[in-house]
This record gives structure tokens, sequence and C-alpha cells, in this order.
């Protein structure tokens, strides 16, 4: 297993492979070639940016058996799919942050995929040859709007900073045996692993394949398990995932 990252350091914006309290930095771009150089720093040091700059953020609902039971609707016979634009992208440690015209703001947990080439038509099982890694989504949702009216689901969800992802991208790992757990302030809220959800990363990966072109950079995230709350101004929401690493913001009010 690989981890990836992307930085800044003093004004400049790097790419780097993580080895435990180390970032070491690459030439060249993970998302075809690299070196690695002698030129490393702590990961105290830096400022985590989104690991990927995506076309798209293509999301799953409804995804996690005792979720569905939670928002009381049907297990549904095929992916529910919707976007979030990449414009709400924030990296580990930035604001989330809680916009003036929002009434309830909601944390979800969520594994993300990160495609590494282009893919359209895919079967199933060769899905995984177009993933480059996983990483730790926050899918933060506007619950007043999004419980209203189904047609307001994208903009429920994309307000600026509604889109927490990193702080890493851990290639090799197994994506429907994962546990996920998130916290608010410390407190477990969210606990459950992958292999739990109704459509694993394979299905859900050639299901959206047939319908759109996912690009490299472009981000799938695949469904929040049950236990989804409110977040208000000054909690801290963090989304740990078994091998990939634990997300962690802040929210904050807007101004």
């Amino acid at each position: 297993m690989v981890k990836f990252a992307r930085f800044e350091y003093d004004n400049k914006i790097c790419e780097g492979l993580v080895d435990a309290e180390e970032i070491h930095v690459i030439k060249g771009s993970f998302w075809n070639h690299y070196e690695v150089s002698d030129k490393k720093y702590r990961v105290s040091e830096v400022r985590f940016l989104p690991p990927a700059a995506p076309t798209k953020i293509v999301c799953v609902g409804q995804n996690y058996r005792e979720h569905i039971e939670e928002l009381g609707v049907p297990v549904p016979g095929e992916p529910v799919v919707f976007l979030k634009p990449p414009s709400c992208l924030i990296g580990h440690e930035h604001p989330i942050i809680y916009a003036r015209n929002a009434g309830r703001i909601d944390y979800e947990g969520e594994l993300a995929i990160v495609i590494k080439q282009k893919m359209k038509y895919v079967d199933q099982p060769d899905t995984l040859n177009y993933v480059l890694g996983y990483s730790c989504f926050n899918d933060v949702t506007e619950r007043i709007m999004a419980a209203k009216d189904p047609s307001l689901l994208t903009l429920s969800k994309g307000f600026d900073s509604f889109g927490a992802i990193g702080p890493y991208i851990a290639t090799d790992l197994d994506p429907d045996h994962l546990m996920l757990k998130t916290y608010l302030n410390g407190e477990l809220k969210q606990h459950d692993n992958t292999e739990n959800c109704v459509f694993g990363v394979r299905r859900i990966l050639s299901f959206i394949s047939q319908y759109m072109t996912l690009f490299p950079g472009d981000i799938v995230i695949t469904g929040t398990p049950y236990g989804i709350g409110p977040m208000k101004p000054g909690d801290t929401v963090e989304v740990e995932i078994e091998n990939i690493g634990t997300l962690r913001n802040t929210v904050q009010p807007e101004g």
C-alpha cells in the first residue's frame, strides 16, 4: 500500500508519499510517472490540500442498510446517483463553513474512490484497474433542504466547503471490507463496515460508467452509514477509515 498526498509548504504546492510522520516529495505526479526526491517534511509541518482535482464528484446515496432504515425508504434496486460540484472540496484540517443561509448541516462519513484513468462502459471485474486509491470523505449536507425537496439535493450538498476529503489517497485496499467511523467532538457517531453496503465498489463504478465518463481525478463517494446528525460552529468532525487515516475538520460560521 502507498499513501499519496497533495500539500502546501512554504507557499508551494507539492505531491508526496506519506511514510508514518513524514512526507517525501515526488518529482512528476502520482497520476502517471514520478520519482521520489530527497526532500521530505514532517506531516505536522504541511497544509494538506484535497488530494485530487476532479471534473466531478459522483455520489451514491442510500447504500448502507441501517442508514436506509434510518431514512425510512425502500432498499434501492440500482445505485442512487447524484453529483456534488468540485467547488465544494476542502482538505484535511480546512474549516467547514456554516453558511449564513443554511438551517442545519449534517456530517456524513463516507469512503471516497479516486479514479486514475478514463473509464467508460467498464464491466464489474475490471473496474478496480481504473482506481488510483481511496480516501476519507465528509459529505456535508444541509438537511432541511435535502428533506424538503429531492430537486434541492445537489444544492443542499453543494455549498462551499461541504466536501471534505483526505488526508491521503491509499492504494491497494479491498474497498468492500473497510471499517468506517465518524466522530463528533470525539464521540463516536457512525460505525459500520463497507461490507454492509447494498452495492459494492465494483458494481457502483461499472454502473456509473455506463452513463457517464469518469476521468482521472474524479471522485466517487459510496454512501454513509447509520448515525447522521447535525454540526454547529465550534464542532470538530473526524472521519476515520481503516488503513487510510483520519480526516479532521472544524465547523466555523461564515464570515
